[in-house]
């Protein structure tokens, strides 16, 4: 067992102090710096985010070679596009970007982060390479609402959702063709997670649901302060 990841280890339960803290600090620094210090951290962020993703692809094509490369390690997860509209969201304050960021990222790589798809331990390169990809995208996810002011709307959440529903009608045509299983469309994960109770393909269908549940509770937040009486 001292090779297999554990769930809430103690390198495990670091990682998701520091998905709290770091948007935490980045966004008080990006408050009372100025637009500089803003356009210092999201470029610098972005770059980490990058690079991790450029790094992953060349390591992943060098161990597999290019056929398992296409079958498993496209950005066609949930938390590979998200990581890539990061990139776009922190360089360009781009909203439609921030849309999947927030929503598929908050509601889909949370459940990653805290039940993660891991063979290895730390301090592997591979553990380092999954959190900061998906510690990164809740991350900077939070730090785009506390620290550039962006924020969802029921606009942006049916846009976030459609966008969602298009991109699993695609991989269910798709994931046949290439024998591959992105979004798990094929078959659940070998993960802890509790959303892939039922059956393929029951779970499907469930998957949206509460995904769409997921997706209203984090709006609400913002929905509510609305609406919330001021004091004069």
């Amino acid at each position: 067992m001292e090779n297999q990841f554990q769930p809430l280890s103690a390198p495990h339960i670091a990682v998701l102090c520091l998905v709290v803290i770091v948007p935490v600090v980045l966004s008080i620094a990006a408050r009372r710096g100025g637009e500089r210090t803003t356009t210092i951290i999201c470029v610098s962020f972005a770059a980490v985010m990058f690079v991790n993703v450029a790094v992953h692809w060349v390591y992943r094509l060098a161990e597999v070679g290019i056929e398992e490369f296409v079958q498993r390690h496209l950005p066609l997860h949930i938390c590979g596009i998200a990581a890539l509209a990061l990139v776009v969201t922190l360089l360009f304050r781009n909203r439609h970007t921030f849309e999947i960021v927030y929503f598929w990222g908050l509601a889909g790589t949370l459940n990653a982060l805290a039940t993660p798809q891991l063979e290895v331990v730390f301090p592997h390169y591979r553990f380092f390479q999954f959190f900061i990809a998906h510690g990164g995208i809740v991350a900077g996810a939070l730090f785009a609402v506390w620290g550039l002011g962006m924020r969802p709307t029921f606009a942006s959440l049916g846009r976030a959702f459609g966008w969602l529903f298009l991109l699993t009608c695609v991989l269910l045509v798709v994931n046949p063709i290439l024998d591959s299983n992105y979004m798990f469309l094929q078959e659940p994960p070998d993960s802890a997670s509790p959303f892939f109770f039922a059956p393929w393909p029951y779970y499907i269908p469930i998957l949206a649901g509460v995904g769409l549940v997921f997706f209203l509770l984090l709006l609400a937040p913002f929905e509510i302060a609305k609406r919330w009486p001021r004091r004069p």
